[in-house]
């Protein structure tokens, strides 16, 4: 903490953002001796704080503030469509960029489109079951200062999931650095997909000699090639002898990754194993829910676009109905029209579609085989899938939740609780 301390003491410093990582943000600036600006869209965060506020439409207009030598951005905070100075852009940090410059603690970094939650959870299980001190952080688990700030043990591992939001103006990359993957995602928050991948490669970008870059290998660039640290590339193909309980391809590969890490984190082959099988997943990700009518039911919540769903039908390729649908943020759906149009490869008849980008994909869909069904909202969609589904019906919708819900846990949690409610009147009705 003396570096962070000595970071912000007597300077002005902007909270950009009032959400979980700002409050965090403030916590610690208030036992250092500086000064504190805070600015949000929404007036109601920040009603009643002792400082200099900016809030509404105009609160960017903080950036301009010529007093102000620290702007310490939250995640969620876009800046597409702007044109930010230089000398702007100078004062830009956030708490990931500065536990990667402060930090005495090694840190792993976790980025990648899809996946990083898992990852970054079943890096934390095995090396928390092979006896190693370990702490889950950043976009997952607690805000990154706020480990610094109440940990004082430099032999704990920082195991930190990284969004593009956070690796955005770092200046520093993590000791061991995992590029999971890269697919179009995000468009409402960066003016295109390049600034999207340029954000996520700043998790290698700043690595030194020593350091470590575990990656995708259909991400091999120049960039990536002529970064200091040593380099592991892994494939989807590749073959894997662990034993898990999360389904899925995909998951194999998620697997790999995570028993790579730790295997350069001194875990031993056989407590790696038996840590991957102890792992029960994570909510939303192809959770099982339950059975109605002898069909099965499965919240894929995390699905956010359209690959993910593609895989979900790849995990369950028995599946007859998928809801999807959602934010519509520009995303090319084609994949996944072209897996839909095919259905007679993963047995898809009912495609329900919910409001905004559902209904653009059933626009797209050339129908054939395939049952349509536009539902106004979540209910109106299990009602229909509960009437219609004979074997599995997943929900993964594909999109962003933004909408409708605050976000995909919220949308998960929805689906679970009306599904819940089916299940109970089947079993009043059996009884």
């Amino acid at each position: 903490m003396i570096k962070l301390y000595e970071f912000f003491q007597y300077k002005t410093v902007l909270i950009l953002g009032f959400g979980l990582e700002g409050r965090s943000t403030l916590d610690i600036l208030q036992k250092i001796p500086c000064s504190i600006v805070v600015a949000d869209k929404n007036p109601g965060a920040v009603k009643n704080l002792p400082y200099k506020l900016y809030t509404g439409e105009n609160y960017l207009d903080s950036l301009c503030d010529s007093k102000i030598d620290i702007i310490m951005k939250s995640p969620g905070i876009s800046f597409k469509g702007l044109e930010i100075p230089a000398y702007v852009r100078q004062k830009i940090t956030s708490q990931t960029d500065l536990l990667l410059r402060f930090s005495d603690n090694k840190i792993i970094g976790i980025t990648g489109t899809k996946g990083k939650s898992t990852v970054s959870s079943l890096i934390h299980h095995i090396l928390i079951y092979c006896g190693k001190e370990s702490a889950l952080i950043g976009n997952i688990g607690v805000p990154p200062l706020e480990f610094m700030r109440k940990n004082n043990d430099s032999a704990v591992t920082a195991v930190c999931e990284m969004s593009c939001h956070q690796l955005e103006f770092v200046q520093a990359s993590p000791d061991i650095a995992v590029y999971l993957n890269l697919y179009e995602e995000h468009l409402d928050h960066y003016n295109s997909f390049a600034d999207y991948r340029t954000a996520k490669e700043n998790i290698f970008l700043y690595q030194k000699s020593g350091d470590l870059l575990i990656y995708l290998d259909e991400l091999e660039s120049q960039e990536l090639l002529t970064s200091k640290g040593e380099k592991l590339a892994l494939s989807y193909n590749q073959p894997n002898t662990y034993k898990s309980r999360l389904p899925g391809k995909h998951n194999q590969y998620n697997i790999a990754v995570a028993a790579a890490v730790c295997k350069q984190l001194e875990c031993g082959e056989k407590d790696v194993i038996s840590a991957v099988e102890s792992f029960n997943g994570l909510p939303h990700r192809l959770e099982f829910i339950g059975i109605i009518n002898g069909a099965e039911y499965v919240n894929d919540s995390i699905s956010t676009i359209p690959r993910a769903a593609v895989l979900a039908l790849e995990t369950y390729p028995d599946t007859d109905t998928i809801i999807i649908g959602g934010m519509d943020r520009g995303i090319n759906y084609t994949e996944l029209v072209d897996f839909l149009d095919k259905n007679k490869f993963c047995g898809i008849i009912n495609v329900i579609v919910l409001p905004d980008s559902g209904y653009k994909v059933a626009d797209l869909l050339k129908t054939g085989n395939i049952n349509i069904y536009r539902a106004g909202n979540m209910n109106d969609a299990v009602q229909y899938a509960v009437s219609v589904t004979k074997c599995r019906c997943i929900l993964s919708p594909a999109a962003a939740s933004y909408n409708v819900y605050k976000n995909f846990e919220e949308r998960g949690e929805h689906f679970k609780e009306i599904i819940s409610e089916y299940i109970q009147k089947e079993q009043m009705t059996e009884v």
